[in-house]
């Protein structure tokens, strides 16, 4: 580790300093005893005085001194990693800066714990609160998910039915595509938000076509849309007596929605504007059709560019159809899916 060999340096250099100290320190002493020596040589000895002197030439006492010196500091590298290893949560080894940090940290932490506890309480007395009062409390999204679930699948047994023709996708074009799928987004969401939804059949949709991939692509949780989704034709996946297809190029208008007939827009986004595309795939089949009553509760108004038209986007037409079945009044439900820009107002706003 690391650790370990920075600590068995450092303790070496340590040791390597004093040695080099005692070092200079006997040679300091051998040179005093030379010295000595001469002094001693012009001076009587007395016999055996020499022979307590060692081979190096200090004295027996001052030799037992000096390795008593070198016994006070002997050397010790070894270094036991387990002796002087760091704990690892101890605030013992631990800077004034970290345990500052750790201390910041822990207040924080407490905090928030005091927070939720005080959020959870607070929600409760709300709760209670509003059942005190009789008022509806306050629900969470996952509760509101599962009930607007729930609505959509009670409107497939006994809520109005709307089929999306999506047969006459092959010949559009990529930007047609997005704007199509752009337009099955919304029209899924107004259900959604709708006080009585439909049941939505999109009917010859191939999961392994350009449109469902686009689908997919722009449009968040497509794949998990309540709704049913089959390669099936819609002339085909139901009685023809019960269909009823919105072109504007019919001649009747539609006047009440029944929840026993099956209402069929035609998914078809097309910049060339063809005429009767729809209109002349129900006669193909002996469908009824109907459209929008747009003459019947609006006039044509003038505008810059003298443009007026019927033809609306698959979204907008169900805007109408739901606002209809919610208030049973037609001009409301045109005012909401009929844009200005289409050239058309209602006729009460005429002056």
């Amino acid at each position: 580790m690391p650790s370990h060999h920075s600590g068995t340096r450092s303790l070496f250099k340590s040791k390597l300093k004093q040695l080099n100290f005692i070092l200079v320190l006997r040679n300091q002493l051998c040179k005093w005893h030379r010295r000595m020596d001469c002094e001693w040589e012009g001076r009587p000895q007395r016999a055996g005085s020499r022979a307590s002197q060692d081979p190096e030439g200090l004295p027996e006492a001052r030799d037992d001194g000096l390795s008593e010196s070198f016994l006070l500091l002997q050397m010790d590298v070894e270094y036991d990693p387990q002796e002087k290893r760091r704990p690892a949560n101890s605030a013992a080894w631990s800077s004034k800066n970290v345990q500052r940090k750790q201390r910041h940290w822990e207040r924080i932490v407490s905090s928030k714990k005091s927070k939720r506890k005080q959020e959870r309480e607070r929600r409760k007395i709300k709760r209670a609160e509003d059942l005190g009062n009789g008022t509806c409390p306050q629900h969470s999204k996952r509760f509101l998910k599962a009930l607007t679930k729930e609505k959509l699948l009670e409107a497939k047994h006994s809520g109005p039915r709307l089929c999306v023709d999506l047969s006459m996708t092959q010949h559009m074009s990529k930007k047609e595509l997005s704007r199509l799928a752009g337009q099955i987004r919304r029209l899924y969401g107004s259900n959604k938000k709708a006080s009585r939804p439909f049941w939505i059949y999109l009917t010859g949709f191939s999961t392994d076509s350009p449109l469902y991939e686009e689908c997919l692509r722009m449009n968040d949780g497509f794949s998990a849309y309540v709704l049913d989704v089959t390669e099936e034709d819609c002339f085909s996946l139901f009685p023809l007596e019960t269909l009823v297809y919105l072109t504007p190029d019919s001649e009747h208008p539609l006047e009440d929605i029944d929840l026993s007939t099956v209402y069929i827009i035609g998914g078809l986004v097309d910049e060339s504007i063809q005429k009767k595309v729809t209109f002349q795939k129900a006669q193909e089949y002996s469908v009824k059709t109907a459209r929008l009553p747009i003459q019947e509760h609006m006039i044509r108004c003038q505008n810059e560019k003298n443009f007026h038209s019927e033809i609306l986007a698959i979204n907008q037409v169900f805007d109408i159809l739901s606002a209809y079945l919610e208030t049973r009044d037609w001009p409301e439900a045109l005012k909401k899916g009929v844009s200005p820009g289409k050239g058309y107002i209602l006729q009460n706003s005429v002056e």
